[in-house]
């Protein structure tokens, strides 16, 4: 009942009759108690038919309100959001502090239990505090790491993106310092909840998101819920082989696409290459490299738009395969890989699939980017909360 009214955007309770097949008694009753718990509230318009006026529900947007982190390997991005997904405050510090992002960390076997825990721990307090956010209002804190991740355990296992993730129980260590509920998921599938949630995507459609920070990942969401697979690992687009005698890529797999396509791929063949669109680019990180070669192919520079197209096109034979398996009809991309060039990507992947895409005559599938692409995984963490919150069966079950 709430996902159509947060679908909708405005909804009568007629309207939620006809989707649902319930009765108007029972359809008054459940919105009369979601009223009453804050969930949602009449807006105060009405839709005549010739009848009795009908009044419209939307979702309270005060109702609660969900924190995000993303960690990455050079920051934290922490984001609290209301209730339809939209971003209250924003604040992002460097993952490392001082001598590392492990820095202080108490080794028990093989696990490093302090760090990183400690950290986050440490930035939410303060984050809410500085936000003047009631605590009683903050239904919970949802972590986005990049990479796989072991749900049932919350377990991060090796290798991992992130120094002081790898074999880190970072969801029941979170879980034992702080008096809320705790997520911990892979980062693209995050983004996929966010922009599901606060694009007022329908049920009915099947969405995906495709992410690109340090690798490349996606989440799709298929009526309504985000698909988990066995162990929530699923949508690795990243390494899908695009190269079957290409370069052997960390998990393990032959030619991958984030071997190619993704920004330390980019950067790297940018250096090969002596592509370098500033005096002292070859100092520069990969990520701040690919920015600044993605800033000159916008702008016209032919070298770098060679390099950051090749990428592109990659990516969109990827994209292909994705819209092709799960038949869908409209993809996201988010990430900050996206956010100075997403234009070039987005055009790539939209030709790709016009062209090709195997229900193309019955349908088209819409690209469009994300409003903010650096903070999708942050934003759709704090998503998730709320989603398990207001509109529970989305997400994995909380921890705390």
């Amino acid at each position: 009942m709430v996902d159509l009214v947060r679908s909708a955007g405005r909804i009568s309770r007629v309207e939620l009759a006809e989707l649902t097949g319930l009765t108007q008694p029972a359809v008054s009753g459940i919105v009369r108690k979601l009223i009453a718990d804050g969930v949602i509230r009449e807006t105060g318009a009405v839709v005549s038919t010739g009848g009795k006026p009908r009044s419209l529900l939307e979702l309270d947007s005060h109702a609660a309100y969900g924190i995000g982190m993303h960690v990455s390997p050079g920051a934290i991005t922490c984001v609290a959001t209301d209730t339809l997904g939209g971003v209250v405050a924003r604040q992002a510090v460097a993952t490392s502090a001082g001598g590392g992002a492990s820095d202080g960390a108490v080794a028990s076997g093989t696990h490093a239990v302090g760090g990183m825990a400690d950290r986050i721990v440490a930035l939410y307090r303060r984050f809410v505090d500085a936000v003047g956010l009631d605590p009683a209002d903050v239904v919970g804190l949802a972590v986005a790491v990049p990479g796989a991740i072991d749900l049932a355990s919350g377990l991060v296992p090796a290798p991992a993106t992130v120094p002081g993730l790898e074999g880190v129980p970072l969801r029941d260590e979170l879980a034992k310092r702080l008096d809320t509920r705790v997520f911990v998921d892979n980062d693209a599938s995050l983004a996929a909840v966010g922009e599901f949630w606060s694009r007022n995507v329908s049920r009915s459609d099947a969405f995906a998101t495709v992410y690109m920070d340090g690798g490349i990942g996606a989440g799709v969401v298929l009526d309504g819920a985000l698909l988990r697979g066995a162990s929530s690992n699923t949508a690795e687009l990243g390494h899908i082989t695009i190269e079957p005698d290409g370069i052997e890529c960390f998990c393990g797999n032959i030619g991958c696409l984030e071997r190619y396509a993704s920004p330390a791929a980019v950067a790297e063949l940018a250096r090969g290459r002596g592509i370098l669109p500033a005096p002292d680019a070859d100092a520069l990180g990969d990520d701040a490299l690919f920015d600044l070669l993605a800033r000159a192919a916008v702008i016209g520079d032919p070298d770098a738009g060679a390099i950051v197209g090749q990428a592109a096109d990659r990516l969109a034979r990827a994209v292909l395969t994705l819209a092709n398996l799960f038949d869908l009809d409209r993809i996201v991309l988010a990430g900050a890989g996206f956010a100075v060039a997403g234009s070039i990507f987005a055009t790539a992947v939209q030709e790709r699939l016009d062209a090709r895409a195997f229900a193309r005559r019955i349908h088209p599938v819409r690209v469009e980017l994300a409003i903010d692409p650096r903070d999708s995984a942050a934003i759709g963490a704090a998503t998730l909360v709320l989603q398990s919150s207001v509109a529970p069966g989305h997400g994995p079950a909380a921890r705390g």
